[in-house]
């Protein structure tokens, strides 16, 4: 700008004519390289960012170690700031941030105490929170005193500060990087510790490996919040050529939720994708109506449980299908692009996996290189000096005379070397030499300190003079390091790439169709719907399983409305929807779900005894504790959720319950060893209110154990086991007896029945007892247990059992299925 004039200065004027297209060019380039060497790209030696390399040095020189105490992040920043890095105090705390936050690398290198943020969240300010150092930044910043590594002045040349950390791993393997410089970008996915050094490890014992000899040992990304990494292609194209992309998925589960509901459990995320991200997208796309078979989603992440996204499906509708639409519209399914850009010799390179492994490895061995030399001279400097008190000590009296002696300390230093052929360094030592140190306890420690120095000296020496000793140094300290700080693999690497998605217009069936199914009820109380889409025959599993009793079955298709009746004489109406299913061929009872918690019961004691479909005009028959009888048609029965389908007495209770058409027999056992049957068609159907007519008369503390209905035209037989009330339940065996059902006459109903059973000595009730076809015993622990052979008679004492029976029930299918062994 123009100077002012004064009285006797005339006015002088300097205007430069500047063109402005190269002024632009020259402040861009300027730029361009400000960004890109000093701000955006990691150094591929130590994996990190200039600021990142700053805050871990000072971090270091202000002694924040594992084992000292957090101090405030606003010290470091002020710290990094003043001497390091002359930008604001944001972008230091930024960085600061993200090297301790677990989900941001794999592993961290700062310990932050307090509010680092979270995938959804910033971090609280620096002024509340507190950081040291972690582990893994001391292996990152180990031997910086021992001249490993170049030193470069700050930015006002006050300080010193190294041009690139030791690293004793491959840190921009294992944590990754991300960064946008000017014209170029890097975005590198973070891997394994123990796999990465596995790698490197072969590429220093193996030169001319390949990038495929390389990913046996380095199959894929391993990221920190875990995921699925579908489809390996775009991880083969980055690791060979420094570019690619893959797809990632949330690790999720189809898990029941509560009575009648099922939901898709999410407890790992695509790296980077929070939480709250998800449930926005998820949101959009039920309001945009692109998505359905959602009817709630909530995040129940805390710190003890980690991540737990629990998004529940509408009744009907197919978990699965419903995921594979989250996965196309939310990003549950994410895609990952690595663009593996860093600086090498300080130009920007892209590097594919062996040059990654390659710079890094040539980096540690000069550092291994350059420590050795240090070590090896401060180790001869040692000795000299030893080897010159060692003189001293042999002639003690001697050099105390020539000191004495002496008008000053040069002439005395002068004169030791001239005397006792010592070098001025040794010379100058012994005049410094305390009195205490003449003892001969001391010369016995020089003399192994001399020992150790020659052979310290000797092996680093010979380390230093074979390149395979050196690069084996490099692999047993690489080694140690994953010993120390690796972790098992979190993302789970799947060959198979997703299959395409379909177009936004496309339909797709989200629920589950309305087919023909079969339900089973175990005895256990377990329930499971076999799928029968174009008339699949069912098959009994060729292996006894657990929980493989038939209780009840029963014909109706997937969507159809179905009732649970209980031993509290209630009735529950249900979709069999969301029941668990299983193959026709393969059918697994123990697979099922109990139905108690599926129907969501608030007594403990109530539970299903039958299941019965409402478009039949087929009678139901329930018989009770104190043989009572009822029948009742389903059709007629009224439309509520629950409802209860017989009056019961105080302390009475449903035992059994099934289809009863006129032509069947209805069929009562009681404690006191009595069977009675009737014709099912003297008991008329009532109404829901009803409570029921006299079935079975019993004696005085006889009460009935199990009631039933029989085909007179099925093989049937009745099974009874014996027991006494004076033994603790589950520690007696018992004795049972299998019979034809013919081998008992009917009689009248309100009747007393016929025996069933003789007891002995010692038995004083029927603990158990079942009337049906194909007999199948079940144990308390759901095992199969084994019962006599049939033909017995009616009132024989049956046979000693060899274990607990809990259940009896029916086989799958006819005789022709029985379950085999």
């Amino acid at each position: 700008m123009p100077r002012k004039s004064t009285a006797t200065e005339p006015i002088v004027e300097r205007i430069e004519d500047v063109d402005v297209s190269s002024e632009m060019q020259g402040s861009f380039l300027e730029y361009a390289y400000s960004v890109i060497y000093s701000r955006a790209l990691p150094d591929a030696r130590d994996g990190l960012k200039p600021v990142q390399r700053r805050i871990l040095f000072q971090m270091s020189e202000m002694g924040l170690r594992p084992d000292r105490g957090h101090v405030k992040s606003a010290r470091v920043v002020g710290d990094v700031m003043g001497k390091l890095h002359p930008h604001g105090d944001s972008a230091i705390y930024d960085a600061l941030v993200r090297l301790a936050q677990p989900f941001a690398l794999r592993l961290p290198l700062v310990d932050g105490h307090g509010n680092f943020g979270s995938l959804d969240d910033g971090p609280a300010a620096a002024r509340y929170t507190e950081a040291r150092l972690a582990p893994a930044a001391l292996a990152m910043t180990e031997s910086l005193d021992e001249d490993v590594v170049d030193f470069i002045p700050n930015y006002d040349g006050q300080f010193q500060q190294p041009a690139v950390l030791p690293a004793a791993y491959p840190n921009l393997l294992v944590n990754g990087a991300a960064g946008i410089a000017v014209g170029m970008a890097t975005n590198m996915a973070p891997h394994n510790l123990i796999e990465v050094v596995a790698g490197a490890i072969h590429l220093l014992e193996n030169p001319d490996a390949t990038t495929e000899d390389l990913m046996e040992f380095i199959p894929g990304p391993d990221f920190p919040t875990g995921g699925i990494v579908m489809g390996l292609d775009g991880v083969k194209d980055a690791y060979s050529t420094g570019r690619g992309a893959f797809k990632v998925r949330a690790k999720s589960s189809i898990e029941s939720l509560g009575p009648r509901k099922t939901g898709i459990v999410v407890t790992e995320l695509p790296y980077q994708v929070g939480p709250e991200r998800v449930i926005e997208k998820l949101k959009d796309a039920v309001n945009a109506k692109k998505l359905q078979g959602i009817s709630d989603v909530a995040d129940l992440t805390d710190r003890t449980h980690g991540l737990r996204l629990v998004i529940t499906v509408k009744t009907g509708f197919d978990p699965a299908a419903v995921l594979e639409q989250l996965y196309r519209v939310t990003p549950l399914e994410d895609s990952f692009s690595i663009n593996n850009v860093a600086l090498v010799g300080g130009q920007p390179r892209t590097l594919g996996l062996k040059e990654l492994l390659r710079v890094y490895l040539d980096h540690r061995i000069e550092v291994v290189t350059r420590r050795s030399k240090y070590r090896l001279a401060q180790r001869q400097a040692r000795l000299h000096l030893v080897d010159g008190l060692l003189i001293a000590i042999l002639d003690i009296d001697e050099v105390i005379q020539v000191i004495r002696t002496s008008d000053d300390s040069e002439t005395a230093r002068t004169r030791l070397q001239q005397v006792f052929d010592l070098s001025e360094l040794q010379a100058e030592y012994i005049l410094e030499l305390r009195l205490r140190r003449l003892t001969k306890f001391s010369r016995i420690e020089l003399e192994a300190e001399r020992d150790k120095l020659r052979a310290e000296i000797a092996a680093l020496e010979e380390l230093l003079g074979s390149d395979v000793l050196l690069r084996g140094q490099v692999a047993k300290e690489l080694d140690a390091v994953a010993e120390s700080l690796g972790t098992p693999r979190r993302t789970l690497l799947l060959n198979a790439a997703p299959p395409k998605t379909r177009s936004a217009k496309a339909p797709v069936e989200l629920q589950i169709a309305d087919a023909p199914t079969t339900l089973f009820l175990s005895a256990s109380g377990r329930a499971v719907r076999v799928d029968r889409e174009g008339g699949a025959e069912l098959i009994a599993p060729k292996r006894r399983s657990k929980h493989d009793a038939i209780l009840t079955t029963l014909e109706t298709t997937t969507r159809s409305e179905i009732g649970a009746v209980t031993n509290l004489g209630r009735l529950v109406r249900f979709s069999p929807v969301d029941l668990p299913s299983v193959p026709p061929a393969s059918i697994q009872l123990g697979a099922g779900v109990r139905l108690t918690d599926y129907l969501g019961f608030a007594d403990k004691k109530e539970r299903v005894i039958a299941l019965l479909r409402f478009d039949e005009d087929t009678p139901i028959a329930l018989g009770t504790h104190d043989g009572i009888v009822k029948r009742i048609v389903p059709s007629a029965m009224p439309v509520r959720p629950e409802l209860e389908i017989i009056a019961l007495k105080p302390k009475d209770v449903v035992v059994g319950a099934a289809p009863a058409p006129d032509d069947t027999e209805l069929v009562f056992v009681s404690s006191d060893a009595q069977l009675l049957h009737f014709s099912a068609a003297s008991v008329r159907p009532q109404g829901a209110p009803a409570g029921g007519m006299a079935g079975m008369k019993l004696s005085a503390k006889a009460e009935v154990i199990f009631f039933g209905v029989v085909s007179p035209d099925e093989p049937t037989e009745v099974v009874t086991i014996s027991g006494s009330d004076t033994v603790l339940a589950g520690t007696d065996t018992g004795r049972a007896k299998v019979s034809d059902f013919t081998e008992f006459p009917g009689k009248g109903r309100a009747t007393g029945g016929v025996r069933a059973q003789s007891l002995l000595k010692g038995e004083d009730r029927l603990t158990l007892a079942w009337a049906g076809p194909s007999p199948r015993a079940i144990g308390t622990d759901g095992a199969v247990r084994t019962l006599p052979e049939g033909g017995a008679r009616r009132d024989a004492s049956g046979t000693p059992l060899e274990a607990v029976v809990g259940f009896v029930g029916t086989t799958i299918g006819t005789a022709a299925h029985l379950v085999e062994e």
